[in-house]
């Protein structure tokens, strides 16, 4: 046993559960939650086998996700459509009774104070699965689809959205939306920019969800190469010049630095992290086979995000972990 007195001991402040709630530094809550819900035509729920818990929706089933979502003091829910048909363009995407439309409406009317987030993005919509219109060689426009996504925006828009978030890595996306949305009246509506989309693996549950493959060739001409850090901040500064009120980061857990690097750069600007598909098809694999601790690794992963700087989690978890945090 050593003679000296030790001064400092960490260990003191970790004792009991109150001591250590007290000396708490990051805390997670359900009003730090949007909820994803897949809006499609047609009456019931398709189960989504790759992301065991979560459904296609109709629009009516959607209206009462949403209200779970509400009850449960998560305060916004982010919509992607699944529309009737597809075409080059993706028509839908902006129709006044899209599929995407139809569900701000009626989710609207019931909860008018829940935040109704759309995602503005080609890819659910066209027939070739890309974010953007092609050439007659498969390549994506950047500038061309800059006006769908334009006329997306002000749709969403005049259907009720309270945020529209672009996501298909277009270069000036926000300063088009921005316009639009400007130039029809609609100079209130905030613009959460997926500022920062890498071109990721995990994503391939949400493409099952979304029906939303590329039916040839990958993105990785548009998002982002997942080796590179200072070409995010690029792409957030670029946003935020153009507009954007919000800045994403997605994926989540491979890119918890990035989520750093972009608080730090950009510290007045609200930080979204989205928890993305293939993030939660592994918890959900892992905790159906024992494996893990399905509450316990959740609240962890979640709390991760708010440590390394976001202020806001796009989760398929949100119903879960708001009844755990309840």
């Amino acid at each position: 046993m050593s003679n000296f007195t030790l001064l400092h001991r960490p260990r003191r402040l970790r004792r009991t559960p109150q001591l250590r709630a007290m000396a708490r530094e990051n805390r997670v809550a359900p009003n730090d939650f949007i909820y994803p819900l897949f809006v499609r035509h047609g009456d019931g729920r398709t189960p989504i086998s790759s992301m065991p818990g979560i459904d296609q929706l109709s629009v009516a089933e959607a209206v009462v996700e949403a209200k779970k979502a509400w009850e449960l003091g998560v305060p916004a829910v982010i919509l992607f459509g699944i529309p009737a048909e597809k075409d080059p363009i993706g028509l839908e995407n902006f129709a006044q009774n899209g599929i995407v439309q139809q569900a701000i409406r009626a989710i609207k009317a019931e909860l008018p104070d829940l935040v109704a987030i759309t995602d503005v993005c080609l890819c659910e919509y066209t027939d070739h699965g890309h974010c953007g219109l092609l050439d007659e060689m498969g390549n994506v426009l950047n500038d061309e689809t800059l006006d769908v996504l334009a006329r997306t925006a002000v749709s969403h828009a005049q259907a009720g959205a309270d945020i529209v978030a672009p996501s298909g890595m277009m270069d000036g996306m926000v300063a088009a939306i921005r316009d639009g949305l400007d130039a029809a009246g609609f100079t209130e509506i905030p613009i959460m920019s997926y500022a920062v989309k890498y071109a990721s693996a995990f994503y391939g549950p949400f493409r099952d969800a979304a029906d939303g493959a590329p039916k040839f060739g990958d993105r990785k001409t548009h998002q982002m190469d997942p080796a590179n850090v200072r070409e995010a901040l690029r792409e957030a500064e670029l946003d935020v010049a153009e507009g954007a009120d919000f800045l994403m980061v997605k994926p989540g857990l491979p890119y918890l630095d990035v989520i750093r690097a972009a608080r730090d750069a950009f510290p007045e600007m609200p930080l979204a992290a989205y928890n993305v598909s293939g993030e939660y098809a592994m918890i959900k694999a892992a905790a159906a086979n024992s494996w893990l601790d399905e509450r316990k690794t959740v609240l962890e992963a979640l709390l991760g995000f708010k440590r390394a700087g976001a202020d806001l989690i796009i989760t398929y978890h949100a119903l879960d972990a708001a009844r755990w945090l309840r």
